[in-house]
Order: C-alpha cells, then structure tokens, then sequence
C-alpha cells in the first residue's frame, strides 16, 4: 500500500510532516535556536510504519535546513542514525 507522499514544512509547529494520500503519516519535529535546528523527534505513525516514510522525511527536511543556511543538531536516534549513513549530512552538524 504506497500511495502518494507528499513533505511540508509547517513552520508554525517547528515541523516536517510527510503525508501519504493527504493523511499525516510522521514528522519529523525540532526546536531552533539561533542558526542550529535540533531535530528532536521522529514519529511514523503505526498505520505507516515499514513503508520507507522516515527516509525521505529526514532527507527533506534536512535538505531544506541546508537550504535555508543553518545547521543540524540530531537530538533524535532516527536523525543521528540517518546522517551517519549518509556522510553527505555530516557538515550540517552543529
């Protein structure tokens, strides 16, 4: 079951959310000081879990960090986990 995923940034809750068939499925949550966003929290939730959604979560919302020129604190396991599989991230850390 893999419909159609979507990622937005929902600046007023310190957010990315991935949506699948409009339905939230995850987010992924951090809190910002300064220039260094402290990415602290990362729910897939259970009804989507074991579809690959925390990946390209991640991936996005870390892109898009780098993008806006700040820095990354990876406060949360599925963060942390993701950058040290990815190197390319390793330069956003704060």
């Amino acid at each position: 079951m893999s419909g159609t995923k979507s990622i937005v940034h929902d600046q007023e809750q310190s957010r990315f959310v991935i949506y699948v068939d409009d339905q939230e499925a995850g987010f992924a949550e951090y809190s910002q000081e300064g220039n260094v966003r402290d990415f602290n929290h990362t729910v897939v939730d259970p009804a989507f879990r074991g579809q690959g959604l925390s990946k390209p979560l991640i991936s996005e919302a870390l892109l898009e960090t780098k993008e806006a020129g700040l820095k990354i604190k990876a406060s949360c396991s599925a963060v942390a986990a993701f950058v040290e599989k990815n190197p390319d991230f390793k330069e956003l850390l704060a």
